[in-house]
């Protein structure tokens, strides 16, 4: 943002020093014309005062010296022409040599025997390299007997030209590096503020509620503005604290006169009949009573797992080194197999309340809902994306059971959501929802994709991908 703001100011900065330095150019170089052009007419009107008595007592040699003078001193010739257009007085091969060049001397020449005063020639733009052609009727009206013409060669005024456009483009650029010197720093200073508070953006979208903008650096409008945005966190972080204290003060009240209420029920069994009606009720409490249980104890690891909200790197192998074996006795237990193909030194970021927890919780799913008999586990290094985001290692369990449907997948990450196959099997519903928000606040994404083939059967079973990012990669 501060290039982007440096980009914006300094070219409007550019355009506003062309606008005013461009026409002052221009009034510049005209100004210098019109001072040669002046200088120039002056010249010859005296010339043709002094050609205009030569003439008419015949004695030039007074003119003819003065005009050789003239031509020595500035380099520039001048011809007493008569209404012919042949030299009477003044350098004949200077004048002829510099007439070839000026396309304008004929029509200049022309009016000046009329007895008019034509414009003059030449341009003023530097990349021109006309001559000023000037000329001046000898006599008036109808009385013109000749013109004294001047051809001036403006390349030292072309240059002088150039050096004042030179001097005006320095001067010019003086205030441009006042001005980007100036708005560096006042742009970092102005947008220091907006950088914190979109880091601290980014901290709270991964999870750190306690992340907080600084509120003294910065205009007053920004200042207000980080104040507000403390503010609102502040509402936020005490919202989501009392939530979380909520659910495990009341997980927690709820438990011992829940364990009081199972006890009183299971010594009902000794007066039951075995067969009879109060057994089946019985059962049904019990069983419904045991559910509550677990669903309160569901709710207090949701709400231990989820104050935790920091994100730190971890060796997956380090991670996997604590729960192969355990996982491997589960699935023997559950007579299954269990196969590990990951890719060693991988080195990613671990979710809040630990990468092994959720990892235990996907084995724990594919043990349970499922009726596989291959258990896979494996990770990979997913590339950067097109957009050009970062790498993400995959780690994926698959099986190959029964699955869910595709148009299920999405509602399994909610909470307490739970397949119809399932209802009759042990489970809260808040596994694959608590799993998906860690793994979401360290950065990541928990997808539900295609298992392994089914073993003698259709279809594929289910799988559970965890894609995390990558840290570092080390050997």
């Amino acid at each position: 943002m501060h290039r982007r703001l440096l980009v914006v100011l300094v070219p409007l900065a550019v355009l506003l020093v062309a606008a005013l330095g461009v026409p002052l150019s221009v009034s510049v170089a005209e100004r210098e014309i019109q001072e040669t052009y002046v200088d120039r007419l002056n010249d010859v009107g005296r010339f043709a005062s002094l050609a205009e008595t030569a003439l008419s007592t015949g004695r030039t040699e007074a003119l003819h010296r003065e005009l050789a003078r003239y031509h020595e001193l500035y380099g520039i010739p001048v011809a007493v022409i008569d209404t012919s257009g042949t030299v009477l007085i003044g350098p004949v091969g200077a004048y002829q040599k510099a007439a070839r060049n000026e396309p304008a001397l004929p029509r200049i020449v022309t009016a000046a025997l009329a007895g008019t005063r034509p414009e003059p020639s030449g341009d003023w733009a530097p990349w021109d390299d006309s001559a000023l052609v000037v000329a001046e009727p000898v006599g008036r009206d109808s009385e013109v007997v000749g013109a004294v013409v001047t051809i001036s060669d403006l390349s030292k005024t072309r240059q002088g030209i150039l050096v004042r456009w030179a001097q005006l483009a320095a001067l010019g650029l003086l205030p441009l590096v006042a001005l980007t010197a100036v708005a560096w720093p006042v742009s970092a200073w102005v947008l220091r503020p907006v950088r914190e508070l979109d880091a601290a953006s980014s901290r709270i979208s991964q999870g750190d509620l306690t992340t907080r903008a600084d509120a003294e650096a910065g205009p007053v409008e920004l200042r207000r503005l980080a104040e507000s945005f403390n503010t609102m966190m502040d509402a936020v972080e005490n919202a989501v604290q009392r939530q979380r204290a909520f659910v495990s003060d009341a997980s927690h009240q709820l438990r011992n006169p829940l364990t009081s209420l199972r006890l009183a029920v299971e010594s009902l069994e000794p007066h039951l009949r075995e067969n009879g009606e109060g057994r089946q009720v019985y059962d049904v409490a019990v069983d419904e009573l045991k559910a509550m249980q677990r669903m309160l104890n569901s709710l207090q690891a949701s709400a231990r797992m989820e104050s935790i909200r920091t994100a730190s790197p971890v060796d997956l192998d380090a991670v996997l080194a604590t729960r192969v074996e355990r996982w491997r006795a589960l699935t023997a237990t559950a007579g299954q197999t269990l196969t590990v193909e990951v890719p060693a030194g991988l080195r990613l970021l671990e979710p809040p309340g630990g990468l092994g927890s959720i990892l235990d919780e996907l084995i724990s799913n594919a043990l349970r809902l499922s009726d596989a008999r291959l258990v896979e586990v494996s990770a990979r290094v997913a590339a950067p994306d097109g957009a050009g985001a970062g790498g993400a290692v995959e780690i994926a369990v698959r099986d190959d059971g029964q699955g869910i449907d595709v148009s299920e997948r999405a509602q399994a990450l909610r909470r307490f959501w739970r397949s119809p196959r399932h209802q009759n099997v042990p489970g809260t519903g808040l596994g694959l929802a608590i799993c998906a928000d860690l793994v979401g606040a360290a950065g990541g994404e928990l997808r539900l994709e295609d298992g392994l083939p089914r073993t003698g059967g259709e279809g594929h079973g289910f799988a559970a991908v965890v894609a995390l990012p990558v840290v570092s990669q080390t050997s």
